[in-house]
């Protein structure tokens, strides 16, 4: 089974921004704790701040992986493209989200993803990516 994992805007600065709302973990070791807790998945992650490089990857894997597991960051907002991308592709995406975003701003508080999106896990901290990567092992025969 094959899974990617991918982030947007800022997360690269997981461990450094705003501890009190992301924690201390950089993403790369939570993605090592990933790796050992499914050691017979094919995990994979990507991370970038520039929306066309998530739209080229979510095309990239959306035909040949079981499940895509997307935090678009402030992407989630604003991006009809990313939002395009996820109904062209085949593989289904499950939204997750590190904060409670509707508990911040207002402007947090839509999503133009969540419509084409398979589920959403919002607020559970990193957490919510294990449990999108449990959904898809759980659902694996389901149609998307």
């Amino acid at each position: 089974m094959k899974i990617i994992i991918i982030n947007g805007p800022n997360l690269n600065l997981l461990g450094k921004r705003e501890p009190s709302v992301y924690g201390n973990l950089t993403f790369e070791e939570y993605f090592s704790s990933l790796e050992t807790k499914y050691p017979n998945l094919s995990l994979s992650y990507f991370q970038s701040n520039h929306e066309g490089e998530i739209i080229d990857k979510l095309h990239a894997s959306g035909f040949d992986y079981n499940g895509i597991v997307l935090n678009a960051g402030a992407f989630t907002h604003t991006s009809f493209a990313i939002r395009d991308a996820i109904s062209a592709i085949t593989t289904p995406v499950i939204e997750v989200h590190i904060s409670n975003v509707h508990a911040r701003e207002s402007f947090r508080h839509h999503s133009t993803i969540s419509p084409v999106s398979k589920g959403i896990i919002i607020g559970l901290g990193l957490t919510g990516y294990s449990l999108a990567i449990d959904y898809f092992i759980e659902n694996s025969s389901a149609d998307s």
